[in-house]
């Protein structure tokens, strides 16, 4: 074969007017078969979901066809790679062997070089690959059928198919290879690849969802988590009839139960139970209701906490502290907000967390979270989270900061922010103002007292 193709390139040979159309023509068909080649590559690879679900309705041999191939893509890929490659591989043998007739012995080297090199390139780049591939990505759905049965012939004809199998096997020892070593990528790397892959076609509400899962594995429970003031809970001491009264205006599905503090949980009351009860008395042993509480640590992970709902069929759990007392309480709708948003539904009532005072300036309470926070003054908080201790509110950064709780109208500035305490008593901050600065004036905390 080797000697064959020797001859045939280094031969000059003298060919008639037929032998050259019969070649010109040749090197027409494989052009084309080149084109359909490459563009059915770009067609089955790039096969949107709408694409797919009219290939599945359609009837026919060729969508069944199809429909085959793409349930074997290594297959399908390598069966695509090896024939383009053979079939480039005889168009230049061909033009070389027609370019020896028109170019015999004599001829300007240089014009030969620049015919061979750049011209006959040119045309398999352009005729073969480039514009068979963009018409391919706008008429995707024709030609995945047009060439499904030729592509299952190819595939299944030697040398092809020896060729295909051994590069099939090959891949996969590499990807097995591959998997033992592993891809560690930072969640900042995750960041720059998202921030770079976005696309105009993208909305602003799907990128804030790509953005949520990117940072849901390293988000603690206890920055998501409903601290312990603002938990509607029930005394184990009361009765029947005064519970009723506080669910009812609580309005939620699930009420953690303490005995004597807080810090000692023993149950939670699904309202559920409740409704076969409801017209018992007072005295009604609703203990007997509760259901065993689920305990979690402040730190965490959200994906951890998410697999542990799903294992364990819960919704609710008890963050604690590292002393064993209870810090908060987690939902999975807590959860899942840290990726699609607020979630609401018709019994929720809308609590006005913060004020908008003008374009830069903004209100919040002191227990505003900080996840909150960055999200409505639109700040990744990378700088904050990293200046942070143990807070997890804007009140207790300001008193971490500054090592006290500020009064009325006292400040810090940090990074492009000015904190400014509106309202305060001996214990918290209760309310804070915060003025986005148009430039970054101080990039490290100064106290302003």
């Amino acid at each position: 074969m080797n000697q064959f193709i020797t001859i045939l390139l280094t031969t000059e040979p003298s060919l008639g007017t037929t032998a050259i159309v019969l070649c010109s023509l040749t090197i027409v068909i494989l052009l084309a078969c080149s084109g359909l080649i490459s563009a059915s590559e770009v067609a089955y690879f790039s096969m949107g979901p709408a694409d797919k679900e009219k290939l599945k309705l359609e009837e026919g041999k060729s969508a069944v066809t199809a429909r085959n191939l793409l349930n074997k893509p290594q297959d399908l890929l390598a069966t695509i790679l090896i024939a383009n490659n053979f079939v480039n591989v005889g168009v230049v043998i061909i033009s070389s062997f027609l370019l020896n007739a028109i170019f015999p012995a004599g001829s300007s080297p240089l014009l030969r070089f620049i015919v061979d090199v750049f011209l006959i390139t040119t045309i398999i780049l352009l005729f073969g690959e480039v514009v068979p591939k963009v018409y391919a990505t706008k008429n995707g759905l024709p030609i995945v059928s047009f060439m499904a049965t030729p592509l299952t012939i190819i595939s299944k004809v030697p040398p092809f198919s020896w060729l295909r199998q051994f590069l099939v096997n090959g891949t996969g020892i590499i990807h097995k290879y591959a998997k033992k070593r592993g891809v560690k990528v930072s969640t900042d790397e995750l960041e720059q690849i998202l921030a770079l892959t976005k696309e105009e076609t993208t909305s602003e509400e799907e990128h804030k969802i790509l953005e949520g899962i990117v940072k849901f594995g390293i988000t603690d429970v206890k920055q998501i988590m409903r601290p312990r003031m603002d938990i509607i809970s029930l005394d184990k001491e009361l009765n029947y009839t005064e519970i009723l009264e506080i669910i009812l205006e609580a309005g939620y599905s699930r009420i953690p139960v303490f005995e004597n503090t807080f810090d000692n949980v023993i149950g939670i009351l699904y309202i559920k139970d409740l409704i076969p009860h409801l017209e018992k008395p007072s005295d009604f042993d609703w203990h007997s209701l509760l259901r065993k509480p689920f305990f979690v640590p402040e730190n965490k992970k959200l994906d951890d906490l998410l697999k542990e709902f799903q294992h364990k069929k819960m919704h609710m759990a008890i963050v604690v502290d590292e002393y064993g007392g209870t810090s908060g309480l987690a939902t999975l709708e807590d959860i899942l907000e840290e990726i699609v948003g607020d979630i609401t539904d018709e019994f929720d009532e809308k609590e006005i967390q913060y004020t908008k005072v003008s374009e830069n300036t903004f209100l919040f309470e002191g227990r505003t979270s900080l996840v909150d926070f960055y999200k409505i003054i639109e700040i990744d908080g990378k700088e904050f989270e990293s200046f942070k201790g143990e807070a997890d509110t804007l009140g207790g950064f300001i008193v971490e900061q500054a090592g006290r709780i500020l009064r009325n109208k006292e400040r810090i500035l940090f990074d492009n922010c000015k904190l400014i305490v509106e309202a305060s008593d001996k214990k918290r901050i209760k309310t804070v103002r915060v003025q986005l600065l148009e430039t970054q004036e101080n990039t490290s905390l100064e106290n302003n007292l």
